[in-house]
């Protein structure tokens, strides 16, 4: 299983896939990594990447450590995720990976991933965390600063659809 970053939505995407992996879907949670940081955190005297927090949340969600990894290039967008992911399973021999992402994004992500990882060997699926806690529910996304992803993510379609 792969939680794809996204540094507004890290904790609905890492509570999904805790939830998963709880159900025996995966034995294993990639994390990827967008190279991006969050506030200031006391407590650690930084601003620690989202990387790091998606992994401290999973962990305080009961995942052992060890059957967590970050896949640590960086990347720059969803086909960059793709693009390190499908390198990371056939190093590794990956044959079934499941995408966490939010539900806004979940259909740009399911055609990109899908795209690069033809005749791969690898199948891949997609499920999204449920808008409504850090992504606004579909019937409000316009009554918040944070429903601006939206129209958003409607031009990244489009602009995915020509490039790639």
């Amino acid at each position: 299983m792969v939680v794809l970053s996204g540094s507004s939505t890290f904790v609905e995407r890492t509570h999904l896939a805790a939830q998963l992996y709880s159900a025996g879907i995966s034995r294993r949670i990639l994390l990827t990594n967008d190279n991006q940081q969050g506030s200031w955190l006391s407590s650690e005297q930084r601003n620690p990447f989202y990387r790091e927090r998606a992994k401290w949340e999973l962990e305080r969600l009961g995942i052992p450590s060890a059957n967590i990894e970050t896949i640590m290039e960086p990347v720059s967008g969803t086909h960059d995720e793709a693009l390190v992911v499908r390198h990371f399973a056939q190093t590794n021999n990956i044959r079934s990976l499941l995408v966490v992402t939010s539900a806004y994004h979940s259909r740009r992500a399911l055609r990109t991933f899908r795209r690069v990882f033809a005749d791969s060997g690898t199948s891949v699926g997609l499920i999204a965390a449920q808008p409504g806690w850090q992504t606004p529910a579909p019937s409000r996304w316009w009554f918040s600063w944070r429903g601006l992803m939206v129209p958003e993510e409607y031009v990244k379609l489009i602009y995915y659809w020509i490039l790639f």
